[in-house]
């Protein structure tokens, strides 16, 4: 595939950004700065790699305002490089992950009560059954499997082999990864005087809000009997559980292998490290950062960063570490003082 070329005044204005250098300049491609050519666009969006600047061959660099442009090279300054870069790299790489299946395969097995907006595309083997909408747009990837009475915005994108379990609804711009399972049973069991476990059927749903993101093999379980939330802008990394009827709030981030429990409820911009592990029932206010591994045990009411298991103050918690750190010197001190104890009483006596 021939790769398109862009002058440097057409990417200045592609990223709004400010040109220092020769805008007639082509561009073809992208890279990093230890390893662009003349040809390819790079960014610098960390200080501690200035020093490549003098170094790298690349055509032009994203940098940000703060920095001192190098004489002799091409820049295009702005206040986010790593999003000015991010369109650039779009504008080349983007064509290489379309689908060459740009309407519906004739292997994809859809309802005839299904409504299908305009220019939607459905990959070789996918599944829609009855009663399901979907709107304008929106890309449905291979093997795709989507349940009865669905509701589907417009230009959303789900990739091969997720699942949207029956009775979901999901809004605009949605991206669900490959493996992903949307309206999964939520994981309730009656015990009986026995110890034999009987199922409770899960008979809620799952609204996920316009701009939310979930990623590969993460599971979002249906509600008991109303519905479990994902507000708008949120975005779940891959191998992560959210447990009936929970609510997050609107721009939460949830990290890689994080278990959020059933009836948890979030406010805005809550972020997840890594393997946090939230307790049900609980909830947290907008604008906290739970550290990586922390555990949430008890609802959180004040803003800030959290860390520990369970979570504490951040500051507390960065305490605590030093503390830990020099356990072996207090024992040794202890010891002193028991042994300097021992010999004063043995004087005494």
């Amino acid at each position: 595939m021939t790769r398109k070329g862009f002058t440097l005044s057409e990417l200045a204005k592609h990223t709004e950004s400010t040109l220092i250098g020769d805008p007639d300049w082509i561009i073809t491609g992208v890279d990093a700065l230890d390893s662009a050519c003349s040809e390819d666009a790079s960014f610098l969006a960390n200080s501690r790699y200035r020093s490549l600047l003098k170094e790298t061959q690349a055509g032009v660099v994203c940098i940000d305002s703060a920095l001192l442009a190098e004489e002799n090279k091409n820049f295009l300054v702005s206040s986010d490089p790593s999003r000015a870069f991010q369109i650039i790299l779009e504008l080349f790489l983007n064509s290489a992950y379309c689908s060459g299946f740009t309407s519906i395969h004739p292997t994809a097995i859809i309802h005839p009560s299904v409504k299908l907006g305009q220019d939607v595309q459905v990959g070789p083997y996918a599944v829609i059954d009855e009663g399901t909408t979907i709107g304008d747009r929106t890309k449905i990837g291979a093997h795709v499997s989507i349940g009865p009475c669905v509701s589907i915005g417009e230009e959303c994108h789900f990739y091969p082999h997720c699942t949207i379990r029956e009775r979901c609804i999901l809004g605009n711009r949605v991206v669900i990864q490959p493996g992903a399972v949307i309206g999964s049973c939520g994981f309730g069991f009656t015990t009986d005087t026995k110890g034999k476990h009987t199922k409770l059927q899960q008979l809620g749903t799952v609204i996920l809000e316009d701009d939310v993101e979930v990623g590969a093999n993460s599971t979002i379980d249906r509600a008991r009997f109303k519905f479990t939330r994902v507000g708008s802008g949120t975005k779940i990394d891959n191998l992560v559980q959210i447990g009936h009827n929970v609510h997050l709030g609107e721009h939460n981030i949830v990290v890689s292998q994080t278990g959020i429990a059933g009836s948890v409820k979030t406010g805005k911009n809550v972020i997840f490290g890594g393997q946090a592990g939230i307790v049900g029932h609980l909830e947290i206010t907008d604008h906290v950062m739970i550290a990586a591994r922390g555990g949430v045990s008890k609802s959180i009411e004040r803003s800030g960063k959290y860390a520990g298991g369970p979570v504490m103050p951040l500051a507390d918690y960065n305490r605590q570490q030093v503390h830990l750190r020099k356990i072996t010197d207090y024992i040794k001190q202890i010891e002193t003082l028991q042994q300097r104890l021992h010999e004063l009483e043995n004087k005494v006596d």
